[in-house]
């Protein structure tokens, strides 16, 4: 497993990248939610009122904050996270 410092506008995040098998695991969490690849299935965060969002198809950090979110928890459409915004967008919404 690799954990990487991942600044957003100041702010430092952690990411985390683990390699399987088959493909690779990439998550990166903030101080209200993370944002995670399509590895992560979004009902369980709905369950404990996790904000959460999903970004699908990537192999890197910066593909993960740079491509279309794909799902959203409930808690991570009430914070104003949709659908088709960056995963970068997504974690400005997660900073608190």
């Amino acid at each position: 497993m690799e954990i990487q410092d991942i600044d957003i506008e100041g702010h430092k995040l952690k990411g985390a990248k683990i390699p399987t098998g088959n493909t690779v695991i990439l998550i990166i969490e903030a101080p209200i939610g993370f944002l995670g690849c399509g590895y992560f299935d979004l009902e369980i965060a709905d369950r404990v009122k996790d904000v959460a969002a999903v970004v699908t198809g990537v192999k890197t950090f910066d593909d993960l904050l740079n491509k279309p979110v794909q799902k959203v928890s409930q808690a991570a459409k009430e914070r104003g996270i949709s659908v088709g915004c960056s995963g970068l967008e997504a974690l400005r919404k997660m900073l608190g």
